[in-house]
């Protein structure tokens, strides 16, 4: 599906596009990123994947590999999306069915009105995180506990009034390909996407089969840097830090993706095919033109400054103009993505043909600020 060429070959100016992985190589050498890999495709052309830095963070770690496999966090968020909307094309929901009537569990005062509509665009009044979040994490609580809990939290706004931003949204989705597909959210996405797309360094929650053999793959995972500030930075929280056996194989539809630079670029560039791959049709250009508009227009009670000036499609980002977190300040007014709190970030813009796929190992919460200035350094050299 990516045919490897030289940088103008992928309509990159040679020099500009030197000056991102030159940008990217003097970050990691300096400390400022743990590592970083990187992939640009255009038309179904790509340089390859691009990686810099240290497989983990000890003093004697070894140099990133070219197989190296990155946990994107949120970037899971859209991927999701993206199966719930395989399933609307089937039949199976709409997009205003109410959550209560695939999760019964939600069926309490105030949540009646909350659809999956609603938690595509994080309109849905739920909290990003529950309040006991952390004691679920340290206790190693599965995945079953998390969605309860969403399940019973208040609602922070009557649903379809305003945005904020909800990681729990993701844990009832998850939730409901689950209950209408008979197969967990991990195993429907790889079957539906990751298998046709052959992106065979891929899962959300990393399979047994990963902790075994001569050569596990589990250790192609990178080492993310965990935020002195955070409580994961305990010495206690070893066990359910990003790191953990527990977290990397938890495999929780708001960030538990685990994958390399070059097979997230493949999905990306199935996005930008209109949904093809190998001459079959993965998702129908509907599903991907409904999910990449600004589903806040038709949501009138929506504050206007929201609906204007910080779009969401369904799971993915639009680009928000006039903030320079994450994406930049280079892309055009059609470019979607989502960006990750481990450090990552990708974008679509589907005017230059262009996916970009930037994964690092430094949280870089909220404002993303090296994040932003690869994006706008990898913008520029598009030809």
């Amino acid at each position: 599906m990516l045919e490897l060429e030289t940088p103008r070959g992928v309509g990159l100016d040679p020099a500009r596009w030197d000056r991102v992985l030159q940008l990217l190589h003097s970050w990691c050498e300096t400390g400022a990123l743990p590592a970083a890999g990187i992939c640009v495709t255009r038309g179904g052309k790509t340089t390859g994947a691009h990686l810099f830095g240290q497989h983990s963070l000890a003093p004697t770690a070894h140099p990133i590999a070219d197989d190296a496999i990155f946990l994107i966090a949120s970037i899971t968020k859209p991927i999701v999306a993206c199966g719930i909307l395989l399933l609307v094309e089937r039949g199976l929901l709409a997009l205003d069915d109410r959550v209560e009537e695939y999760v019964p569990l939600f069926r309490r005062k105030g949540n009646h009105g909350v659809t999956l509509r609603h938690l595509l665009t994080h309109t849905s009044g739920l909290p990003d995180m529950l309040a006991n979040n952390l004691e679920l994490r340290a206790a190693q609580a599965p995945l079953s506990a998390f969605v309860e809990g969403a399940c019973q939290c208040p609602l922070d706004f009557v649903p379809g009034t305003g945005v904020q931003y909800q990681s729990m949204g993701f844990a009832l989705l998850g939730e409901i390909i689950q209950r209408v597909t008979g197969q967990t959210c991990g195993q429907f996405l790889d079957l539906e996407f990751f298998q046709p797309l052959g992106m065979q360094d891929t899962a959300l929650g990393a399979p047994d089969a990963w902790f075994t053999g001569a050569e596990p793959k589990i250790r192609r995972v990178t080492e993310v840097r965990i935020p002195e500030q955070s409580e994961m930075a305990a010495d206690s929280a070893r066990d359910w830090n990003w790191n953990s056996r527990y977290w990397r194989q938890l495999g929780v539809p708001w960030g538990g993706l685990l994958t390399t630079p070059l097979d997230l670029a493949r999905f990306g560039q199935m996005l930008l095919s209109g949904g093809q791959a190998g001459g079959r049709q993965i998702l129908s250009r509907a599903s991907i033109q409904a999910s990449t508009r600004n589903q806040l227009d038709a949501m009138r009670e929506v504050p206007a400054d929201d609906r204007r000036t910080k779009p969401w499609g369904l799971g993915w980002r639009l680009n928000w103009p006039a903030h320079s977190a994450n994406f930049g300040d280079l892309l055009g007014p059609r470019t979607y993505g989502h960006w990750g709190a481990t450090g990552t970030l990708m974008w679509i813009d589907p005017d230059r043909e262009t996916c970009a796929v930037l994964l690092t190992t430094q949280p870089q919460e909220p404002a993303g600020s090296y994040l932003a200035r690869a994006s706008n350094a990898m913008a520029a050299a598009l030809l």
